[in-house]
């Protein structure tokens, strides 16, 4: 049951004035003495034309009190609701413990499809910490639209074409050798990638060789295919174990590769429309009404673009997908990029350019210092993970050295800490890693929320006679109780918000008020040694955000470990 929209609805009528309009003006106060939800009568004023407090008296006396209300009180211009909280928690907590894990879920997007283009790491090149956020972000955005009811696509637009391969080519004919690549994987493929870049500064006719050999895969050359085919496999088989441990999966790996074959009949359509204009040799759309750049589709080369893949691929997915929304993934620094090419699209005629959106985030730092691509010198994205179940391990071994399969658990809570650790501030903030923080389990941390959800685990397994059924509600009067409920009947809410504004971290901060509070909960009321029905009712409490907490963990690709 949405209360706001129960209490919306009630003063409507009393007052005329649309439910949704006053939805959205309800407020909680933060001192509960003031009570559960207020109405500011202030908006009205224009509307009905007299002063806040009348109007805040007339609708008092009109209101008929809904059953969820104990108390309705006048204070100026506010009307203040008082919840009863028998019935609220009762509402709340059977709506919880009736649903289970689909508690949350909704239907709000059914018939519709999201397209979701997120992680995209480069073909024969590590994938770095610098993939973190897109593909983090990414799959909990795909999560809280499923949970929906949105039919999602994940898709995985790999960096698997370009002159980079020509200069991998003419690398692994110098330098590589077929064994040390089967061995070392992306490491090799990187390592001579950067003794080509060092001799290329030497011997600039290196490039012109590079050139020529992509100018063959182009052309679908039979040696420089097979060789490219040859990277991308290797390279997929590694980035396949980077997402398992993330627990990230695509349903498609559409690269730029993929767009080759269609990217004539867009530039032909581009050219039909009049759109492209030659500047310098070069092949552009002139953005200068938009206030922006040219879009360059063309070089002087005959060679295409990053913009001319990526308005194919728009188009591809338009025709593929039918999508209501296209979101993409990347970092802030490409907002240019795709504004151009978005703009490209409405200038084309297709009215759906409105339903892309760039998905912008800040970037990834450690302690030390900014992170660098130059020279090979990288952070992976493996290396980060394993440290993280290794500094995991030593506070298991410190804390709690009897815990049964600390590798599952370390590994668990190490990598849930990293991606909570992401999401857990708005996209566009930087992220910092930070051992001690994000490992902390007293904090605002992914650690901290996956405990309380192991000690809830922990005492109902103490609990075993534990049942759903006769539960007397009246027993949770105290405040700490409200409390959680409040935060598990906003958890649907929060979800949807966090889909709206594109924002995971709606959803993260409220899984640690719900943590935060639960804990209080805990500390305020003996529960297993409270008298029966007391305790059966406690217990249903505890129930409830193990319920939230595990079903919130999951939205953001997090697991929930039972015991810590």
């Amino acid at each position: 049951m949405d209360m706001k929209q129960k209490l919306a609805e009630a003063i409507s009528t009393a007052c005329t004035v649309a439910a949704d309009e006053i939805a959205a003006a309800i407020e909680v106060p933060s001192n509960p003495d003031m009570g559960d939800f207020a109405y500011p009568c202030f908006k009205l004023a224009k509307v009905l034309r007299k002063a806040p407090p009348m109007i805040a008296a007339e609708i008092g006396e009109k209101l008929v009190k809904p059953d969820f209300i104990s108390e309705i009180k006048i204070v100026g211009a506010y009307i203040n609701f008082f919840m009863d909280k028998q019935f609220y928690t009762k509402q709340v907590l059977q709506d919880v413990l009736t649903q289970n894990s689909d508690y949350g879920k909704s239907n709000m997007g059914a018939g519709k499809t999201i397209v979701i283009d997120y992680s995209s790491p480069n073909i024969a090149k590590p994938f770095h910490v610098g993939h973190l956020r897109s593909t983090v972000i990414g799959n909990a955005l795909y999560q809280i639209h499923k949970a929906l009811g949105y039919h999602c696509v994940g898709i995985n637009h790999l960096g698997d074409w370009g002159t980079q391969f020509g200069k991998l080519i003419v690398a692994y004919q110098k330098w590589g050798s077929a064994e040390a690549i089967e061995k070392d994987g992306i490491q090799e493929l990187m390592r001579i990638y950067v003794m080509f870049h060092d001799a290329a500064k030497e011997n600039p006719a290196l490039d012109d060789e590079a050139r020529l050999w992509f100018v063959k895969m182009q052309d679908g050359d039979e040696e420089a295919i097979s060789l490219w085919k040859w990277f991308y496999q290797i390279s997929i088989r590694e980035f396949a174990r980077v997402y398992d441990m993330l627990g990230v999966s695509f349903d498609a790996y559409t690269g730029e590769s993929f767009y080759n074959d269609k990217m004539a009949p867009v530039v032909e359509e581009l050219r039909q429309k009049g759109l492209l204009v030659e500047s310098e040799g070069a092949q552009i759309v002139d953005l200068s009404d938009a206030n922006m750049p040219p879009c360059l589709i063309i070089r002087k080369d005959g060679g295409t673009l990053y913009a001319t893949r990526d308005i194919t691929a728009a188009l591809y997915r338009k025709k593929t997908y039918d999508f209501d929304k296209c979101i993409y993934l990347t970092a802030l620094d490409q907002n240019l990029h795709f504004a151009q090419w978005f703009e490209v699209i409405h200038k084309m005629g297709y009215d759906w350019y409105k339903n892309l959106i760039h998905v912008p985030f800040g970037l990834v730092s450690l302690e030390s210092g900014k992170l660098s691509t130059r020279q090979g010198n990288v952070v992976l994205m493996e290396d980060l993970l394993h440290q993280a179940i290794a500094e995991t391990k030593k506070i298991i071994e410190e804390k709690n050295p009897g815990l049964p399969d600390k590798e599952t658990v370390a590994q668990k809570v190490g990598i849930g800490a990293v991606i909570f650790n992401d999401l857990y501030n708005t996209r566009i903030k930087d992220v910092v890693f930070s051992w001690e923080r994000m490992l902390n389990f007293d904090g605002e941390t992914g650690p901290y929320v996956q405990y309380t959800h192991a000690r809830a685990c922990s005492i109902l397994k103490k609990a075993p006679d534990f049942s759903m059924e006769n539960i007397d509600f009246s027993k949770l009067d105290d405040e700490a109780s409200l409390q959680v409920c409040k935060l598990l009947e906003a958890f649907p809410a929060k979800i949807a918000d966090a889909a709206a504004k594109l924002e995971p971290y709606l959803l993260t901060r409220h899984l640690v008020a719900i943590a935060q509070s639960f804990n209080k909960f805990y500390h305020d009321n003996p529960i297993l040694s409270s008298e029966a029905t007391v305790r059966q009712a406690r217990l249903a409490v505890v129930m409830a955000v193990k319920t939230v907490l595990a079903a919130g963990l999951a939205l953001l690709g997090i697991d929930a470990p039972e015991q810590m």
